[in-house]
């Protein structure tokens, strides 16, 4: 996984109040996958930048990455984590070892420097951590609505808690119910299985209980049959008609498909070794999760800008609801590999406009009971 991090430190005074900011962005796509900001007391810009830049490589190791672009406006930071600088000064000597602790745990890392106006976003996030540091309230940002739906709606939506604002596009996010490959545990991907008798049953009850919730304008499935099987027992409830979008179909497992772990395992030993743990990884003749996502990515963005401001169901499969869970939280890849969601399960996202989001609901499936 190929990532950029980008950092910058500042105090006003110098020293005096510091704090730092680090985001870490996919290196293909752009897609901010983490943010890091951080008030640090009473110091120097030098020792805040350095801070800055051990949340971002931080970040980046918990993401998974395996090469890391380091772009920051400090030339010290970047000419001393180079090498080409010497490290004198006591105070820089802990913070230059523990990043470069932090760095020899890549297989790659190149080091940037750049003009502090290519380096606006960690820029604005040392300073937010600078001002909520000393109690300042800063403005809220301006909602940019992503459709005509969303742009009348926000008006009459104040922000919360967690300062987002606008109506959010309200994603109820159903898993499609049993097949017989679930029952099995095998790999189930782009292969087409119909629901088991219970998986219709799961399918009938998931239907009933989203018949009670309001204004729900669409429901949108997965091609495959087993989620166009789920989705249309709940269009049929809602009332609307099922449509299907191409970005919610699940991971392609390739040559793995219908193999249960072990049989993957022990026909891949290497292979799927690391495919457990590097979401860059792809099956033999199938798709890494990295693709997956930001195909996700790109189908979530699609429907905001349909259905913005609006309730829709979203009947996919287990990578395509992980992957939209772990976008309205802003987390990493190891939540793929850590959160569990059964058949026919039901979990909330909701998107603002603002760029904000929060997560309702994970995995409920009281209605099955």
């Amino acid at each position: 996984m190929r990532v950029t991090v980008e950092a910058d430190g500042g105090s006003r005074g110098n020293p005096g109040p510091a704090g730092y900011g680090a985001v870490v962005f996919d290196a293909d796509t752009g897609d901010v996958l983490a943010e890091r900001k951080e008030g640090v007391g009473h110091t120097t810009n030098n020792v805040a930048e350095y801070k800055g830049l051990i949340a971002g490589l931080a970040a980046a190791r918990d993401l998974g990455a395996d090469t890391v672009a380091v772009r920051m406006d400090s030339k010290l930071v970047i000419e001393q984590m180079s090498g080409r600088w010497q490290v004198k000064h006591p105070a820089m000597q802990p913070l230059n070892a523990e990043a470069k602790q932090l760095a020899a745990g890549f297989a790659r890392i190149t080091y940037e420097w750049i003009p502090r106006e290519r380096n606006k976003h960690a820029d604005r996030l040392a300073n937010e951590a600078m001002d909520e540091q000393a109690g300042i309230e800063r403005p809220a940002a301006k909602p940019a609505s992503t459709s005509a739906a969303s742009t009348s709606a926000a008006k009459s939506v104040a922000p919360g808690w967690t300062g987002a604002q606008g109506t959010p596009t309200r994603f109820l996010l159903l898993r499609h119910g049993q097949t017989p490959l679930t029952v099995e545990r095998r790999y189930s991907g782009r292969g087409e299985i119909s629901l088991s008798e219970l998986g219709e049953q799961q399918a009938a009850a998931a239907a009933a209980r989203l018949a009670k919730v309001a204004d729900i304008a669409a429901v949108v499935a997965s091609p495959l049959t087993r989620t166009r099987q789920t989705g249309q027992a709940v269009a049929a409830a809602v009332g609307v008609e099922l449509t299907t979008h191409d970005g919610l179909i699940e991971a392609d497992f390739g040559d793995w498909e219908g193999l249960t772990f072990r049989e993957a395992a022990e026909r891949d030993p290497e292979l799927h070794r690391s495919w457990l743990s590097d979401t860059s990884v792809a099956p033999p003749g199938g798709e890494s999760f990295d693709v997956v996502h930001r195909r996700v990515r790109r189908g979530r963005d699609d429907l905001i800008s349909k259905y913005g401001g609006s309730t829709i169901v979203v009947v996919s499969h287990v990578t395509p609801i992980k992957s939209l869970l772990r976008m309205a939280l802003d987390a990493g890849p190891s939540l793929l590999y850590r959160l569990h969601l059964d058949t026919a399960s039901l979990s909330i996202a909701e998107f603002y406009p603002d760029g904000n989001a929060s997560v309702r609901l994970v995995n409920d499936t009281s209605h099955l009971g």
